[in-house]
């Protein structure tokens, strides 16, 4: 029996039913609530520094009924290993998004992670350092509630409107970070049954910028695929040898808005690709939300490992 229930058999009905009632009211909506610090007692240190001008400590928050952390300082790698036995020798970082400012540490992390050790692959979950947020909660959630306001409209109707370029952000923290996990799961390939050949990375919105990033900037990582899932779609500049790319993202999605020229840009540099647009699923929907076509898929990702050997022992 698990802690919840054995606090339930001894108080009464009621209480526990308000308890379970209340539970469920902070899954589903998107009030912030506070969280008390889990452990994580298979999180690795990576030993990449600190946040300059941070004035706060790593703390947590639960909204949408995922837990998840922000003003992280320290970066760590959280090992998701398949049961002895059942290994393929595949391995995939693991990229959480929040923007920069937190991570989605359990949608976008440790269940994600989960089920690809469950499917044979060695999964690591990397907690990236991020840009400050205010140290006190309720004031982070005035910043997150904060009014958006659009760009003015031009008068002149006679120039053709364009899309503004993305404020450009400074991710070497994020990047180092990155390359540090990387190299902890070369050095320790054999403890960890991983093929060094077959090392991928996949990201969530900020995760996948992120898997992005170190795909066009590192100049240590040697990644076998990558998979980012409803991240930016603008075009880049691809590299020469780039990895194949899994690429997932609704219609729905506020970052979508009809483009593909990262799709684009993979595909004329005669990089393979595979780009999946799914009707619903809006932002954020991690391993899949409930009556969205969005919801297959981690199926569909697993099944292109397959197809491109990704999951199958180098003789």
């Amino acid at each position: 029996m698990t802690p919840f229930l054995t606090a339930c058999v001894k108080p009464s009905i009621v209480a526990c039913t308000l308890f379970i009632l209340s539970a469920a009211v902070q899954a589903q909506d998107g009030t912030i609530y506070p969280l008390a610090t889990p452990s994580e007692p298979n999180a690795i240190r990576l030993g990449t520094g600190g946040v300059d001008n941070q004035p706060a400590s790593e703390s947590w928050f639960r909204q949408w009924g995922d837990p998840m952390a922000r003003n992280i300082t320290v970066a760590t790698l959280t090992p998701f290993l398949p049961k002895p036995g059942t290994g393929n020798g595949a391995a995939v970082i693991v990229a959480p998004g929040g923007g920069y400012r937190w991570l989605s540490l359990g949608n976008e992390g440790w269940e994600v992670a989960q089920a690809l050790a469950d499917k044979g692959i060695a999964a690591f979950v990397l907690k990236y350092r991020l840009f400050p947020t205010p140290p006190a909660l309720d004031d982070f959630k005035a910043w997150m509630n904060r009014p958006r306001t659009a760009a003015p409209a031009s008068s002149d109707t006679s120039k053709k409107e364009t899309t503004p370029a993305p404020m450009q952000m400074d991710l070497s923290n994020q990047l180092a970070d990155a390359e540090a996990a990387y190299a902890m799961i070369l050095k320790r390939s054999k403890e960890w049954g991983v093929d060094t050949s077959r090392i991928g990375m996949i990201g969530f919105s900020a995760g996948a910028g992120l898997t992005m990033h170190s795909t066009l900037h590192s100049k240590t990582m040697k990644l076998a695929f990558i998979g980012p899932i409803y991240g930016g779609m603008g075009p880049v500049e691809v590299p020469k040898n780039a990895p194949p790319m899994f690429n997932v993202i609704a219609s729905d999605d506020f970052l979508f808005g009809g483009q593909t020229g990262l799709i684009q840009s993979w595909f004329k540099a005669g990089r393979p690709v595979e780009f999946h647009l799914y009707q619903n699923g809006g932002h954020g929907f991690g391993l899949g939300n409930p009556n969205k076509t969005s919801n297959r898929w981690f199926d569909a990702f697993m099944y292109w490992l397959e197809v491109n050997r990704f999951l199958k022992k180098s003789s």
